[in-house]
C-alpha cells in the first residue's frame, strides 16, 4: 500500500504541504528581510513563532505568561544601556534618551495591558492581539541588547550571536513554559468537502494571512518612503547613513517586523499542531532553507523555495515518515552548490 498513492491522498499531501508551505514563506520572508538591512542571519526567528503560539496557549488559560515578565525585563536593560550610551556620548545625549524612552514605554504599556487582561480571559480574537502586541515588542529590544553594538562587525560574529540569542531564547521558554506542549483552539471550525480532499478553515485563514501580509510588505517597500529607506539600508549601508538615515532605527524597525510575522506565524500554526518551548527552531529552520533558496536576497524566490520545502516535507512524510526532516534539510547541500558555482564565489567579505 505504501508504494501505491491514489489522487485523494496526493491532494491531502499537497494541501498540508502548501498549508505548510505558508508559514515557511513567512519566515524566509522575515530571514530575507533581516539579513538585506542587518546583515544577521536570524537563526531564533523561529523562536518568535513559539513564543507566539505559547504565548496565546497561556493567555487562554487565564495566566499571565511569563514572555511578559521578560519582555519588562529586557526593556529594562535596554533603558539602563541607553542611558549609560547617553551619559558617555554627551552630544547624542537627547536623541538618544528620546529614542530610549519610547523603546521603554511601549513594552511597559503593553505588558500593563496584559497583566490586566490576562485573568479576565477576553474572546480568543483579543487574546490573539495581546499577543502580537507582547511578541512583536521583542524585535527591538533584541536588536537593541545583542545587535546593535555589533551593528559594524563581521557576518559571522553576528551568526555567532545569533547562535547564542537562540539559546538564550530556548531556554526561557523552557523556563516560562514548561516541558510540555500546547495545542490552540482554531480561529475557524469551519470545514469544506473538495471531492477527496477536507479543507479546513484554519488552512484558508492561514493562506489568506500569509497572502495579505506578503501583499502588505510588497507594498510598504515598494510604495512607502519609510519602507525605499529600509530598502536603501539593504542596498548600501553607508550611503543611507550619509542620506540621513539611521541604521540602528533600520535594524529596530526590521526586527520588529520579523518579530510581527513570527508572533502570526505562531498564532496561525498552533491550531495545526502541538507546539514545545523548542519547537520553533526547525520551523525556522525550514523557513531559513526557503530564504537560501532565494539567495537571502529575493524575496519572490523565497517564497516559491518555501512552499517546494513545504511539498517535499509532506510527501516525505508519507514515504518515509522518519527522514522527512532529513530530507528536507538535505535539500539544502546541492542549492549551496549550485549558488556557488553561478555566482562564480569571490573570497573575503565586502
Amino acid at each position: 500500500m505504501g508504494s501505491l498513492m491514489d489522487i485523494s491522498i496526493a491532494g491531502i499531501l499537497m494541501l498540508d504541504g502548501m498549508t505548510n508551505g505558508a508559514i515557511y514563506a513567512l519566515l524566509g520572508l522575515a530571514t530575507v528581510l533581516v539579513f538585506a538591512v542587518t546583515r544577521v542571519i536570524f537563526i531564533p526567528q523561529g523562536e518568535f513563532v513559539a513564543y507566539g503560539a505559547l504565548t496565546l496557549a497561556i493567555f487562554q488559560t487565564g495566566q499571565i505568561p511569563g514572555t511578559v515578565w521578560l519582555l519588562l525585563l529586557m526593556a529594562v536593560l535596554a533603558a539602563v544601556l541607553d542611558v549609560r550610551q547617553a551619559w558617555q556620548h554627551t552630544r547624542n545625549a537627547p536623541k538618544t534618551l528620546k529614542e530610549g524612552t519610547v523603546r521603554l514605554l511601549v513594552p511597559a504599556v503593553v505588558s500593563a495591558l496584559s497583566i490586566w487582561a490576562a485573568p479576565r480571559q477576553f474572546p480568543l480574537l483579543v487574546q490573539a492581539l495581546l499577543t502580537v502586541c507582547v511578541v512583536t515588542s521583542f524585535g527591538p529590544l533584541v536588536y537593541r541588547l545583542a545587535y546593535q553594538s555589533l551593528a559594524d562587525a563581521s557576518s559571522l560574529v553576528l551568526l555567532i550571536v545569533s547562535v547564542g540569542v537562540h539559546f538564550a531564547m530556548t531556554g526561557l521558554g523552557l523556563l516560562f513554559f514548561g516541558a510540555e506542549g500546547f495545542r490552540n483552539p482554531s480561529f475557524w471550525d469551519a470545514r469544506f468537502n473538495l471531492s477527496a480532499v477536507n479543507l479546513s478553515g484554519q488552512a484558508i485563514i492561514i493562506a489568506g494571512v500569509s497572502l495579505a501580509l506578503m501583499g502588505l510588505l510588497w507594498q510598504f517597500f515598494e510604495r512607502t518612503l519609510y519602507g525605499k529607506a529600509l530598502r536603501a539600508t539593504a542596498v548600501n549601508r553607508l550611503g543611507a547613513r550619509l542620506m540621513g538615515i539611521s541604521s540602528h532605527a533600520a535594524g529596530q524597525s526590521t526586527f520588529a517586523m520579523a518579530a510581527l510575522i513570527g508572533a502570526l506565524s505562531g498564532l496561525l500554526i498552533g491550531p495545526t499542531t502541538t507546539v514545545f518551548y523548542d519547537s520553533g527552531f526547525l520551523i525556522g529552520l525550514k523557513g531559513f532553507v526557503a530564504a537560501v533558496i532565494g539567495g537571502l536576497s529575493s524575496y519572490p524566490v523565497a517564497a516559491v523555495g518555501a512552499l517546494f520545502v513545504g511539498l517535499v516535507e509532506a510527501f516525505g512524510s508519507y514515504w518515509a515518515s522518519a527522514f522527512k526532516e532529513v530530507i528536507v534539510f538535505t535539500l539544502i547541500l546541492p542549492i549551496l552548490l549550485w549558488r556557488s558555482v553561478a555566482s562564480g564565489h569571490s573570497g573575503g567579505e565586502h
